[in-house]
């Protein structure tokens, strides 16, 4: 008797055990605030995830049908998830490599600047290059002594002596080389002024060691190429601070031949992970000759890296006076910018890669480049429209400036500007002095007339310019204000963005500008399980909170990538 009742007891206890889904999830995730980017279904309970995309995504109790033995169930006891974020314009191997070299962002003053390049040469043999990237001038709490607003060399030649120094502007659009640097260039005041650059002179004619645009060239040519070890010492690091950020994909702004073949070897090994977006470096003709003649390259390596676009330069940066403008600078008469790549070269790049397929981006800061951008533009679409491309979804990337007039052209062709929102953040205090009151305010960090014109915005970081967190530029993109706070209300306020807009400009619209708003930018079933969880609601805290926000998870194709 005692043997049938236990045998009952186990045949009611199989009976009430759930059967095996048909298609169970390898994932679960809920219990948290879920915004998935779906205008149709914008804020979810839970989510199942089967190899690389999304299973499920809805109510709770619908998860629980793709619960089986297997499944892995993570709590996000309320925390909030969002589509995996894009980083929609850096440099990945700069990240990297800021991080090897001198790290000049934080400095406060060039006696700062200067004592960390010491150290890095006490420690180094005599005669190595010590170089760094970072430092600005107008964010300088101590300034001193300035030739037409950068500092000179003395003080960091006096301090290093002996070892070559190159130490690369926030902007990359400039540098700072001291006396050794100079001797091993050749450079002296009588070098040629380089076209679409400036080596900046004294009053006595001599270089003050600072190099502005093209000029950069002049030194940097003259320091030992990298090696094949610091260049994977570098990606790796710059893959970890893309996870630890919740960075799912990353668009790459312009790389050569020894880089993307890097990209491969390590996406071939698995190492990649990240989704990276390649525009070609618009310079180097080989390549584009070799890519213009093979096709695009497309979600190569279990869908790790696409190579279709082209990058090119029309001018320089605001802080170091190379925007190239249509109206002198407020603080510099005659002066306007540089053009820094001849405009007949961009447009034959452009018409080229209009005809094989390829998208083009290019940066252009000034309202004068930004207008003859948007001119190539309109030629080249008209000119080719047997060739066109179904979209061809070019782009202008930083597009900070603009003539009144020019703006709704984007949206009229199609045009994606691609902007850095923590630029506004870090540079407005003082680009009010570049371009003076009326062109700050009706034609800088225009966000809300672009989005209002029916322009999609692609938000990013500029990285190693700004640091790479997509925190700072989405507080940025709302707030309008300094990461310190300032000033109350924001900068030309009514340019703010939505959280919504903010969101999707770091979501779906940069998977737009990448051509993958179908797998992608989204918490949708049958799209890659890419997403990234947060300690806080950054939708509905106080504008101050959101600077305050840590990820916690960070997921690629289902893989957990980054936990803290």
């Amino acid at each position: 008797m005692k043997y049938i009742k236990i045998l009952l007891l186990s045949l009611i206890a199989l009976s009430c055990q759930k059967p095996e889904p048909e298609l169970a999830a390898d994932t679960i995730i809920f219990n948290g605030s879920i915004y998935t980017m779906d205008d149709g279904n914008p804020i979810v309970e839970a989510v199942a995830v089967k190899a690389d995309t999304f299973l499920y995504v809805g109510s709770k109790e619908g998860s629980d049908a793709f619960l089986g033995k297997e499944t892995k169930v993570i709590d996000l006891n309320g925390q909030t998830m969002v589509p995996g974020l894009t980083e929609g314009h850096a440099h990945i191997m700069g990240v990297g490599y800021n991080l090897l070299n001198v790290d000049l962002r934080e400095a406060k003053s060039y006696t700062e600047v200067v004592d960390m390049v010491a150290e890095r040469a006490a420690n180094s043999p005599e005669g190595t290059w010590i170089t760094g990237r970072g430092w600005h001038q107008d964010k300088w709490t101590e300034k001193p002594e300035m030739t037409n607003g950068f500092p000179t060399h003395d003080l960091l030649s006096e301090a290093v002596p002996n070892h070559p120094v190159y130490l690369k502007h926030a902007s990359g659009h400039a540098a700072l080389a001291n006396a050794k640097a100079m001797e091993v260039a050749g450079i002296n005041g009588e070098t040629p002024q380089p076209e679409g650059g400036e080596i900046f002179l004294s009053v006595s004619g001599e270089p003050t060691g600072i190099f502005n645009e093209t000029a950069q060239r002049l030194i940097s040519n003259e320091i030992p190429s990298a090696t094949k070890e610091s260049d994977e010492q570098a990606l790796k690091l710059a893959l970890e601070q893309c996870f630890k950020y919740g960075i799912t994909g990353f668009h790459q702004a312009g790389s050569g031949p020894e880089h993307i073949n890097l990209y491969k070897e390590f996406a071939e090994r698995g190492d990649l992970k990240l989704r990276l977006y390649v525009m070609l470096n618009g310079r180097d003709q080989e390549l584009l000759d070799e890519y213009f003649k093979n096709g695009i390259e497309e979600d190569l390596y279990n869908n790790q890296l696409t190579v279709r676009s082209v990058k090119l330069y029309a001018d320089g940066a605001l802080g170091s006076r190379g925007a190239w403008l249509l109206e002198e600078y407020t603080d510099a008469p005659g002066v306007h910018g540089h053009n820094v790549m001849p405009m007949d070269d961009i447009e034959e790049v452009t018409k080229r890669s209009y005809k094989a397929g390829f998208q083009v981006c290019v940066h252009a800061i000034g309202d004068r480049a930004n207008r003859e951008v948007l001119d190539i533009y309109e030629r080249t679409f008209k000119l080719y429209p047997e060739s066109a491309p179904k979209e061809p979804r070019f782009r202008i990337e930083h597009a900070q400036h603009f003539h009144p007039d020019d703006i709704p052209r984007f949206a009229d062709m199609g045009v994606i500007p691609s902007m850095q929102a923590i630029h506004m953040a870090s540079d407005r205090p003082w680009a009010i002095d570049r371009l003076g009151q009326q062109r700050i305010e009706w034609g800088a960090y225009m966000w809300q007339t672009l989005l209002q014109s029916g322009a999609r915005i692609v938000n990013g970081t500029d990285a190693p310019v700004e640091p790479i967190t997509p925190l700072a530029s989405f507080y940025a993109s709302v707030s309008r204000r300094t990461l310190e706070g300032s000033p109350d209300g924001g900068y030309e306020p009514s340019e703010k963005m939505t959280r919504e807009q903010a969101l999707r400009s770091y979501t779906l619209d940069a998977a737009y500008a990448a051509f993958r708003e179908d797998r992608k930018g989204s918490i949708e079933v049958g799209k890659w399980a890419d997403l990234t969880v947060l300690d806080k609601d950054i939708m509905t805290i106080t504008e101050d909170d959101i600077l305050n926000t840590n990820v916690t998870m960070t997921m690629i194709g289902g893989e957990v990538v980054y936990q803290n």
